[in-house]
């Protein structure tokens, strides 16, 4: 019998769980979570729970606190705050061998973004976002697959996932824009889940896409305290919600990316989630670190790089920054 494919999921909050427990429960592959404290009881006590619009199900799972008792995998899903990657790449090491394929996070601009590329930018390296290579070494871009999440969802306590919305998919795909028995694979693998997983042909402008999404939403929620439908709602956060996507995209065109889609499009999408809560403002509510800064670094590096100011963006974020310093979670949280 064929060995089952080797799966690890690092990080179980929300989208980490939510792919492990549709991995899990599809039986198709091993799959293994490493995690920690309260986490890692509750997956160790009661396996994981996913409740969707369709369905409700648990599943167990294979829950460590040392990734050295996996050993190397097929696939790493890095699902932590992208803010707590460099401090995890030792924890991720005994997970990688020479045929692990990895998906680091993407809620800012990936370290490898501009590996493989030709053109001017071609092999750029963003030392702003991987200072001393650190990613880059532990992760070699050769062996990244590239992915950009499109699932809106909520961990409302540990060891639980709630889908918000209709939709949840994962876009997959080589950051080379070629096709690779490895992308088809997982894709394959996370369709029979039930999870939309195509393979893209230009990841890097899907990537684009997720960023710039998390770029313009995450910051006016932590402002606004605000789920999507009730921004929607609001006189005039459409419009500068639409100048950031706009500024962001110039940006992006200057350094060559392939936008896939409209801002008008994205926005529409994302607001068929109406009732979803940011993720940023979800970490603000509970108290934790944001990636305000992660998202700060990327637009920053990349506005250097293509030599386009965003000033709008920039003045979103400061601000936002501000207001997440200034709130108390032992207090009600007024921006």
């Amino acid at each position: 019998m064929a060995q089952k494919i080797r799966i690890a999921v690092v990080g179980a909050g929300a989208i980490g769980g939510f792919i492990a427990g549709h991995l899990a429960r599809a039986g198709r592959a091993e799959v293994s979570i490493v995690a920690r404290g309260s986490t890692l009881a509750a997956l160790r006590a009661n396996g994981l729970r996913v409740t969707t619009p369709r369905e409700t199900f648990s599943t167990a799972v294979n829950a460590v606190d040392d990734a050295r008792a996996l050993g190397p995998q097929d696939y790493v899903f890095l699902t932590l705050k992208a803010h707590q990657v460099d401090g995890a790449l030792g924890t991720i090491a005994p997970l990688i061998g020479t045929g692990t394929t990895v998906l680091p996070p993407t809620t800012g601009i990936p370290y490898y973004f501009f590996h493989g590329r030709k053109g001017a930018f071609g092999g750029s390296r963003l030392t702003s976002i991987d200072p001393g290579d650190r990613h880059w070494q532990a992760m070699p871009p050769s062996q990244v697959l590239g992915i950009a999440y499109w699932i809106g969802v909520h961990s409302p306590v540990p060891g639980c996932v709630v889908q918000d919305g209709e939709r949840a998919a994962c876009l997959v795909g080589e950051i080379d824009g070629s096709r690779s028995p490895r992308a088809e694979r997982l894709s394959e693998l996370l369709i029979e889940t039930g999870i939309h997983a195509p393979v893209r042909d230009n990841i890097r402008g899907d990537i684009w896409v997720k960023f710039v999404n998390s770029l313009c939403w995450n910051p006016v929620a932590v402002l606004t305290l605000a789920r999507l439908g009730e921004m929607a709602g609001a006189g005039g956060v459409m419009s500068i919600i639409r100048a950031m996507m706009e500024e962001a995209d110039a940006i992006g065109r200057q350094l060559g990316v392939e936008i896939p889609q409209a801002p008008a499009k994205r926005i529409a999408l994302t607001l068929s989630a109406a009732t979803h809560k940011m993720s940023m403002l979800q970490d603000l509510e509970h108290g934790r670190p944001l990636e305000l800064d992660v998202l700060a670094r990327s637009i920053g590096a990349l506005s250097a790089l293509a030599g386009k100011p965003a000033p709008t963006i920039d003045m979103i974020l400061a601000l936002s920054q501000l207001c997440a310093n200034s709130a108390r979670p032992s207090t009600h949280l007024s921006c």
